[in-house]
C-alpha cells in the first residue's frame, strides 16, 4: 500500500509539473481594443481638465467606455459610463445612449460582458454597472474601502450615494474582485496599475493587443493635450503623482499613440474606423 501511495504521489507531482509547463508556454491572449462613445458633453471648461488652462476656453468632451475582446470569448469593459436620468438631466449630454446600447453597436450584448474594470468611482465611470449584470467587477481595494463600506454607506463624498449602494450590492453578490495594488495582471493579457490620484485609488490598464501594448488611461489622462504638454489633469489629489503616471504610461505603451485618454473627442478622429461612435485602437 505504501508503494502504491508513493507511486501515486510521484505521478501526481509529474502531472502538476506538466500542467505548469503547459501553462507557462500558453501564449498571452491578444485583444482587440475599442473606444466606444455613448455621449458628448458640450462646452466643458478646459480648466476642469487641464491644470492652469484658460478659464474661458471650452471644448466638447467624449463620454466613453472601452471594450476589449479576445478569441476565447472573454469580453471585458473598462468603465461602465452613466445612464441614470438625474445625471442626464444635470449634464445635458448630446447624442446620449445608454452605455449598454453603445456597446451593442460593437456587436456585443450587455449580458455578454464577462468582466468590468472600474478605473475609479466617479459617476460617469461607475453608474452603468447595473447595465452589465453578469460581469465580474474589478476595482482597487483602496478605492473601494476609502469611498464606501460593505453596506454601501458613503465614507467620502466623491462617490454618488446610489452608485455606492449598487457597488456594495454587487460585492454582496460575490461579483466584486478587489485588487491589491499596482502592476497586477488580473486577466491574462490585461494588467492594472495604480494611477495618478485622480481619486484615492484610481487605476488604469494595459492590454496586450494586436497593435501592441495599449494603455487605457481613463481619467488618469483626460486629453491628448495632457500628455503632449506634460500638464497634469486639473482634478487630482496629487499633481506630481499624475505627471509620474503619464511618464509611466509612455514606458508601458508600445507607442505613445496607443495611450487612450479618458475624454478626448480626438480619439475618434485618430481612429476613425469602424465608425458610428466606435473606434478600433490600432
Amino acid at each position: 500500500m505504501m508503494r502504491l501511495d508513493r507511486r501515486a504521489a510521484r505521478l501526481l507531482s509529474i502531472a502538476a509539473i506538466a500542467v505548469a509547463i503547459v501553462a507557462a508556454k500558453a501564449p498571452t491572449p491578444t485583444y482587440e481594443v475599442y473606444a466606444i462613445r455613448y455621449a458628448t458633453i458640450p462646452a466643458f471648461r478646459a480648466s476642469g481638465l487641464i491644470a492652469g488652462a484658460d478659464t474661458s476656453r471650452r471644448l466638447d468632451i467624449a463620454m466613453m467606455v472601452w471594450l476589449l475582446t479576445v478569441s476565447d470569448g472573454r469580453k471585458v469593459l473598462v468603465d461602465a459610463g452613466f445612464h441614470r436620468d438625474d445625471f442626464v438631466q444635470r449634464w445635458h449630454p448630446t447624442g446620449f445612449v445608454a452605455p449598454s446600447e453603445a456597446v451593442a453597436r460593437a456587436g456585443v450584448r450587455p449580458d455578454e460582458i464577462t468582466d468590468l474594470i472600474i478605473s475609479h468611482i466617479h459617476w460617469d465611470h461607475l453608474d452603468g454597472l447595473d447595465l452589465f449584470p453578469k460581469a465580474r467587477v474589478w476595482i482597487q481595494r483602496e478605492e473601494f474601502d476609502y469611498y464606501l463600506d460593505s453596506a454601501g454607506t458613503v465614507k467620502n463624498r466623491s462617490i454618488d450615494a446610489g452608485d455606492a449602494k449598487m457597488l456594495a450590492q454587487a460585492a454582496r453578490e460575490g461579483r466584486v474582485m478587489l485588487i491589491d495594488g499596482d502592476a497586477k495582471e488580473i486577466i491574462p493579457g490585461i494588467t492594472v496599475y495604480t494611477g495618478g490620484k485622480h481619486t484615492f485609488g484610481s487605476q488604469f490598464a494595459t492590454v496586450h493587443a494586436t497593435a501592441g501594448t495599449i494603455v487605457v488611461a481613463s481619467d488618469n489622462m483626460y486629453l491628448y493635450e495632457n500628455l503632449a504638454r506634460h500638464v497634469p489633469i486639473a482634478q487630482t489629489l496629487d499633481s506630481a503623482s499624475n505627471l509620474r503616471t503619464q511618464e509611466r504610461m509612455v514606458t508601458l505603451a508600445s507607442d505613445p499613440r496607443l495611450i487612450v485618454p479618458g475624454h478626448d473627442s480626438q480619439v475618434f478622429v485618430r481612429f476613425p474606423t469602424p465608425g458610428n461612435g466606435v473606434a478600433r485602437i490600432q
